[in-house]
């Protein structure tokens, strides 16, 4: 029990079915919950008005059944896209977890979520990329860069934005890099 008398709250992740594309509410609460953090820990990278991502984008990935989510006693309070880049290789991006859950470990088990399911296919490596300033140092950038090399992650490549990535360049509000990161599911 916890101190105000209720049960523990269960964390549960999951993957999205396919039909939860059609749910506008929750494409939009996703959606609105992916920008809001992102929004925060890339501060300054992005110019005004920026979004990280639409619920239309949401349900695209959820229709391609990309989308996981992390709920608290039901609510969503994190999500994860995770893909297939090839045979071998997994990739999970647009990890959020809501910042008034944050210490409950839904990011973590995000990640593990998508490492499972990535392992689950046969995928052998996981991969996620890090936008990072290439002048500056970011707190946020650097906060993560620890967290996942905690969680066993190594920055095997850097790439330029606007070569990988031409269509984000001109919304960027400073120079940056994308780092690459693997970890071996074997």
């Amino acid at each position: 029990m916890r101190e105000d008398g209720r049960p523990p709250q269960r964390l549960l992740v999951e993957p999205l079915p396919e039909q939860a594309a059609e749910d506008a509410a929750l494409m939009s609460t996703l959606a609105d919950l992916v920008n809001a953090v992102y929004a925060d820990s890339e501060k300054g990278l992005w110019r005004e008005g920026a979004a990280r991502t639409s619920a239309a984008e949401l349900a695209e990935f959820t229709r391609a059944g990309q989308i996981a989510v992390a709920r608290l006693d039901g609510r969503a309070v994190g999500c994860v896209r995770v893909q297939r880049l090839s045979d071998e290789l997994g990739e999970f991006g647009m990890l959020a977890a809501a910042p008034e859950h944050r210490g409950i470990g839904a990011g973590r088990e995000l990640v593990r979520f998508a490492e499972e399911r990535a392992r689950a296919e046969g995928r052998r490596v996981m991969q996620l990329e890090l936008l990072a300033p290439q002048t500056w140092s970011h707190p946020s950038k650097e906060f993560l860069a620890d967290w996942y090399g905690r969680l066993g992650y190594r920055m095997v490549s850097v790439g330029d934005v606007a070569e990988s990535y031409p269509e984000l360049a001109p919304l960027l509000a400073t120079a940056c890099d994308f780092r690459v990161y693997h970890k071996s599911l074997a």
